[in-house]
């Protein structure tokens, strides 16, 4: 187990059914978008090093919740449409979330329901919106079942195989997640930097006209 860890604490203590739900709700409800689903699924690998968590049960489970998540997320962008976007803002929803995943959809099309998985935010959102935009079911399940393995598995495996061969993980843990939390948080800062310097630039140009 890893001491004084609160994330690690709380798989142990939500057990299975906690990390489904958590899962299921950070990839097909909006109002999970806050969720740790990166860290979480990496420190669940760790658990499952050290055999406080079954490794082969984990990894399905976490799989199959991504899966159904994200075609919920899809049937409810299906069923909400266009008023999804005159929502007004809550602690819960924010147009500029929707505005983020809008912007990675627009420029990678179906591939961003693959790249959305490893982008907190962003993740949360894809999904409905290709639903909003009435991407085609077959397409948007095939990336679907990739982008779910690939996140769940990545991350699971990664956090497996390092707690096994780096001895007293746990004193590196804190680091680690917080690492993962950059990472993940990165590619999104480089386009709401880019998107501000387009910005910039359309207001200099309109103020010079």
């Amino acid at each position: 187990m890893i001491p004084g860890f609160e994330l690690s604490e709380f798989l142990l203590t939500a057990g299975y059914i906690g990390i489904f739900s958590v899962i299921f709700a950070e990839t097909g409800l909006f109002l999970g978008f806050f969720l740790p689903g990166d860290s979480l699924l990496f420190v669940a690998g760790l658990l499952a090093s050290d055999r406080l968590l079954s490794l082969p049960l984990l990894l399905f489970l976490v799989f199959s919740a991504a899966v159904l998540g994200n075609t919920v997320g899809y049937f409810f962008g299906r069923r909400v449409g266009p008023s999804l976007f005159s929502r007004e803002d809550s602690f819960l929803f924010k147009k500029s979330h929707v505005r983020k995943a809008e912007a990675y959809f627009n420029e990678y099309g179906a591939k961003t329901i693959v790249i959305a998985r490893f982008m907190p935010i962003v993740r949360t959102f894809a999904p409905i919106l290709a639903g909003v935009g009435k991407m085609g079911f077959r397409e948007f399940f095939v990336y679907n079942v990739f982008g779910a393995f690939l996140w769940s598995f990545g991350l699971i495996l990664g956090g497996y195989f390092l707690g096994r061969v780096v001895p007293d993980i746990d004193r590196y843990i804190l680091p680690i997640v917080l690492l993962i939390v950059v990472v993940s948080i990165f590619p999104g800062a480089i386009k709401l930097y880019q998107e501000k310097k387009r910005s910039d630039r359309e207001r200099i140009v309109e103020e010079a006209n």
